[in-house]
């Protein structure tokens, strides 16, 4: 159980990130200062100081925090194979609507973020990650379908890299371009030309 402090130190975390979203929402990556973050944060802005060594330390943990907030879906059924892969598509591509910000709201300072990691190793190891573990958890959903018999023996890893691929393609033109369907229009052709490759053969 947690402690006391151990909730303090949650809720001022959480307190953080959320003004740091709400201060990158305003003032964008490049322009951001962590007096900015202060001036969205309700408490002594000292806190920030000394829970986090400078804007970069500080995005980073930022990062990491949006990540939690995706890994696992609400739907999640390990029961059904299929039911468990819909949830983790529609997780990416839809949802989660956490907090004061919706997730446009959030995928939209994600990409700022993105564009900007190739400018900052720490950064890059994030998305690294957080790449990596949406494609293995893509992938052990299939490998688990594929075990109990609900999905055709396919290569489990290159479709979880395809699935991988769409989603962040789809994000990104629906951020970028303005293309408000591309979720939608990525979600139908994943079901059409990629999940049908799963079926079992009769």
């Amino acid at each position: 159980m947690a402690t006391p402090e151990g909730v303090a130190a949650d809720d001022t975390r959480r307190q953080i990130m959320e003004a740091t979203f709400r201060a990158l929402s305003e003032h964008g990556y490049s322009d951001l200062r962590v007096r900015d973050i202060g001036a969205e944060f309700e408490k002594s802005r000292t806190l920030i100081h000394y829970h986090f060594d400078g804007k970069h330390d500080l995005i980073a943990s930022f990062l990491e925090y949006v990540i939690e907030q995706y890994e696992e879906p609400e739907a999640d059924d390990p029961a059904d194979p299929w039911a468990t892969l819909s949830a983790r598509l529609d997780q990416c591509l839809f949802g989660p609507d956490v907090g004061d910000f919706d997730h446009w709201e959030r995928m939209t300072v994600y990409h700022e973020l993105f564009a900007h990691a190739r400018h900052d190793e720490r950064h890059r190891a994030v998305f690294t990650d957080h790449y990596e573990q949406l494609r293995g958890n893509l992938t052990a959903v299939i490998e688990a379908g594929i075990e109990e018999g609900a999905f055709r023996k396919v290569d489990a890893e290159s479709l979880a890299q395809l699935l991988t691929d769409v989603i962040h393609a789809a994000r990104a033109r629906r951020i970028s371009l303005g293309h408000e369907d591309a979720p939608d229009q990525a979600r139908e052709a994943v079901d059409a030309f990629v999940l049908d490759t799963l079926e079992p053969e009769n």
